[in-house]
């Protein structure tokens, strides 16, 4: 078997982060598999696109994703990145929350 997957490793990090807004880059390069320096790449790809904001919450980042941002490929520019996210995303509630945040 190949070692090719269907989703981009800019993909991979989006879904990381769906499912924990507050995860951190070396959380997320062994999530998705690579070095945390090509996650940072990846973090800041998309940041810089728009399709995430990053918020500086003591001393880790807080990412929202903007959902409704449409998928970059001309063949996808008709579907949003939501899309993807409710298809391949954690289920609605299903993201950690970071510890202080939401009460005792």
């Amino acid at each position: 078997m190949s070692d090719w997957t269907f989703l981009t490793n800019h993909a991979h990090v989006l879904l990381a982060i769906a499912r924990d807004p507050g995860i951190r880059i070396e959380e997320i390069a062994t999530t998705v598999g690579f070095k945390p320096r090509a996650a940072h790449r990846v973090v800041t790809d998309l940041v810089e696109a728009g399709y995430l904001d990053r918020e500086k919450v003591g001393r880790r980042n807080r990412y929202q994703i903007h959902a409704e941002r449409p998928l970059r490929h001309d063949m996808e520019r008709d579907h949003a990145i939501g899309e993807l996210l409710g298809l391949l995303g954690p289920p609605p509630g299903a993201l950690r929350p970071l510890p202080g945040l939401d009460g005792p």
